[in-house]
């Protein structure tokens, strides 16, 4: 971690401010005067987690090691992928791990998902080694990395490989369908829905929930509702089930649409004779939040609690305590938490953050220092997502120097969404690109690979600040990792590059872009 000295800047820090923090950190964070001492909140209480398997412990080093060396000896677009796969596994081979497990496979290529090209390269590295067969849970990690940069004729290749060992499941087409979804390819996604016969896969019903859950997401609530319609209303092919229509009512909620949710809640009632259960509940609650409709929401708690058909969970007040949070209504939302611990016996830790989060919406940030600080003495957390929703704030509100203080004294490490925040921060703040490409560093180090928002953030801030040739080499980096940059990104270096008189850089980096383009991917 870096001095706080580091960011200090013309901007004065208020002494009692940064004071008050420091003393939250290491009370209610650290829960002690050392930051060595006790850098994890959690672990202090339990013996057992400090004996942990011995095996785990080395499985999990060797997770970090090879993650290490993947993401510095990155793919590099200018030689062929058999050069490029030729030197990544020499260093593979020379890592000194011998022992590769199809568990030490599936998580490296999880922390590698981000990055198609060098995941592809450990996954045949991998199959290489003595012995080794590939899982359906690796071959399924490998799908979801190539799906996130769209090369889906090789993912084709490993599901007839997959198919031909007999060990294609359903769930492999679920994150095809999620993929094709998500790179706004609905139609795709329907035809891997109706190509899993052909691969010898007996179509379930929570296959298609699978495939309208995934177009919801990908806020497509409309084609989800037209295939519900075809499969269901008009060809019969399912009946749908409760989890059907949440399905369908998240994706209107999600949409904002309160006609078609109404509509999807009628039918459920009237024509499929479904009974809610708290979960639709808990969605339609979320949706009127979404909305702004919190008297509506309010409501509706009220008459669960009232009816006792079904018994509202944590994660139905949970939403509830978020939405008014986050709409500063922090009396009413602080009033709902205390009807949450009458009535849920053990309060979880995404309860505790939606109260910190109230608070850090009404900017009483010494309050959500507190409640962190009673997280821990109850033995619930704080986890990454507390440190998230703090620094975000902070961050909303200009406190920038104190939320680099905090990430700074994170217990444990930061994740790629905290590392995301600093970054994207730092490349706001006047002079401090500098500070955020350390940051990157240090997340390299640790083997946490950045994706494609990441890489647009950083690009797009050195060119603004003129650092041209920073800007070309880590946009070469994005390429080198099998990335696809959006156009937007690339026409901003470019005419940055052209601006400056730099012209052969701009051409240089064009050519390269289209070589990328072109290259046709292989096994």
């Amino acid at each position: 971690m870096f001095s706080s000295h580091h960011f200090v800047s013309s901007k004065t820090l208020k002494f009692r401010t940064f004071s008050q923090l420091t003393g939250f950190l290491l009370r209610g964070i650290h829960g002690g005067g050392d930051f060595n001492k006790n850098p994890d909140p959690i672990s202090s209480n339990s013996t057992a987690n400090n004996n942990a398997s011995s095996k785990n412990s080395s499985i999990t080093n060797d997770i970090d090691e090879l993650c290490k060396i993947m993401s510095k000896n990155q793919y590099n677009s200018q030689l062929s992928i058999s050069a490029n796969r030729y030197n990544t596994h020499s260093l593979l081979d020379d890592s000194g791990i011998k022992v590769v497990t199809p568990e030490l496979v599936e998580q490296v290529l999880k922390k590698l998902t981000n990055a198609g090209a060098l995941a592809l390269s450990f996954f045949r590295w991998a199959e290489k080694q003595q012995g080794f067969e590939h899982t359906t849970g690796i071959y399924n990690a490998m799908i979801d990395s190539l799906g996130k940069i769209k090369q889906f004729q090789l993912i084709w290749d490993i599901v007839y490989c997959m198919k031909r060992k007999g060990i294609l499941t359903n769930e492999t087409f679920g994150l095809i369908m999620r993929r094709y979804a998500r790179a706004r390819r609905s139609g795709d996604a329907v035809d891997a829905f109706e190509k899993m016969e052909r691969y010898g896969l007996r179509q379930e019903l929570s296959d298609l929930n699978c495939l309208l859950g995934t177009l919801c997401k990908s806020k497509n609530a409309r084609k989800a509702q037209e295939v519900f319609d075809e499969m269901v209303k008009r060809k019969k092919r399912f009946v749908p089930d409760v989890k059907t229509y949440a399905v369908l009512l998240e994706g209107w909620g999600e949409a904002r649409n309160l006609v078609m949710l109404k509509e999807v809640y009628r039918e459920m009632g009237d024509e499929g004779a479904v009974e809610p259960d708290v979960v639709v509940y808990g969605i339609i609650i979320g949706a009127y939040c979404k909305c702004g409709k919190y008297n509506e929401a309010l409501e509706l708690l009220r008459e669960i609690e009232g009816n006792g058909k079904c018994k509202p969970s944590a994660h139905v007040y949970c939403t509830l305590i978020n939405g008014l949070g986050s709409e500063m209504r922090l009396g009413e939302a602080l009033e709902i938490f205390e009807r949450t611990k009458a009535v849920v016996s053990h309060l979880g830790i995404p309860t505790y953050n939606a109260v910190v989060g109230s608070y850090c919406w009404s900017m009483r940030f010494n309050d959500a220092y507190q409640m962190v600080e009673e997280m821990r003495g109850n033995g619930v957390g704080p986890n990454s997502r507390t440190y998230d929703i703090i620094i975000h704030h902070l961050i909303r509100v200009n406190r920038t120097e104190e939320a680099y203080f905090l990430f700074q004294r994170m217990a444990g490490d930061p994740n790629l969404n905290t590392y995301g925040m600093i970054v994207r921060m730092l490349c706001q703040e006047v002079e401090r690109i500098d500070l955020a490409m350390q940051v990157w560093d240090q997340m390299k180090d640790k083997g946490i690979v950045p994706g494609m928002h990441m890489f647009a953030c950083l690009v797009n801030s050195l060119c603004r600040e003129c650092k041209l040739d920073d800007a070309c080499r880590y946009f070469q980096g994005m390429l080198d990792l099998g990335i696809r940059p959006p156009g937007r990104l690339y026409d901003n270096l470019k005419e940055a590059l052209l601006d400056n008189g730099k012209v052969d850089e701009a051409i240089s980096i064009g050519e390269k872009l289209d070589n990328i383009r072109k290259t046709q991917w292989t096994g």
